[in-house]
């Protein structure tokens, strides 16, 4: 049974099908289109981010979890890819979200989001020192 409704935010303005049975959540295709494909992107990939370090898996152990390169999962949560189905399935299956759950444009508070770039940014730095210190070990 799907009943219509409206609510408003960000990315969704428009009326929306919920299946109460299944506790379903259908965006209309009013909404999405009205959504850019970057905007989606970038919701997206702030979302994986979000559940990655709440679960607290690195991009690689993700990657390997969800059987998707490093790099195709960096580039999905810098919002500059975006995948297929059956990667996306396997991401929501490695995380343990819906799909609805990645797509939610209000799921990350404002303040989460600058303590997020701050941790990955400093994980980033770490990894890159740890690197030099080992190719200067070994190539002298």
């Amino acid at each position: 049974m799907y009943f219509n409704f409206k609510f408003n935010s960000i990315a969704f303005v428009d009326v929306c099908q919920v299946n109460l049975d299944g506790l379903e959540f259908k965006p209309s295709k009013d909404d999405l289109s009205k959504m850019e494909t970057q905007e989606i992107k970038d919701i997206l990939g702030k979302n994986v981010k979000y559940f990655r370090f709440h679960r607290q898996l690195s991009q690689s152990a993700l990657a390997e979890k969800a059987n998707i390169s490093v790099t195709f999962l960096s580039n999905i949560e810098r919002g500059k890819m975006f995948p297929k189905v059956e990667a996306l399935s396997r991401l929501t299956e490695s995380l343990n979200v819906s799909v609805f759950e990645l797509f939610r444009p209000d799921l990350v508070p404002e303040d989460n989001k600058d303590m997020i770039n701050r941790f990955s940014a400093d994980i980033t730095k770490n990894v890159n020192l740890a690197l030099e210190g080992v190719i200067k070990q070994y190539m002298g």
